[in-house]
């Protein structure tokens, strides 16, 4: 038989193409952060959003970057072009302490942004944003 068996390929393939489609939405924010559950309803899709992660021990995150609350604007800046009605969310654990948080709310605030959100995740344990504007502290 002088012809190639496409088969075995194509099944190969179907299943790369189903793992890769799974695991892809679970890549979108490497900084594990426990997040609090709310009753808050989703936002209407956009651009995408700059993600700023407060851990359990205050560590801070632009992205998947650690940065110091020094260094925060000047990555965040760089992030978002200097675009300041660009989205950013904030992501704060929820064993961290809510100083950590709003101190870094606030410095995001007294950069010039506006459209700063809190995301938390609702009880059937899908991450959403609740739009909120961190006032400055």
């Amino acid at each position: 038989m002088s012809e190639i068996n496409v088969t075995p390929f194509v099944d190969v393939m179907l299943v790369l193409l189903i793992v890769f489609m799974i695991s892809a939405p679970l890549l979108a924010s490497g900084v594990p952060v426990d997040l609090p559950e709310t009753e808050a309803g989703g936002l209407t899709p956009g651009t995408v959003p700059v993600t700023v992660s407060v851990t359990n021990d205050g560590r801070i995150f632009v992205g998947d970057q650690e940065t110091t609350i020094d260094r925060l604007v000047p990555l965040l800046a760089e992030e978002t072009a200097n675009d300041l009605t660009q989205r950013v969310f904030v992501r704060g654990d929820q064993a961290s302490s809510y100083g950590a948080i709003m101190r870094v709310m606030g410095t995001i605030n007294a950069a010039g942004y506006t459209r700063i959100g809190l995301v938390t995740v609702p009880e059937d344990g899908t991450a959403i944003p609740a739009e909120g504007v961190a006032p400055a502290p």
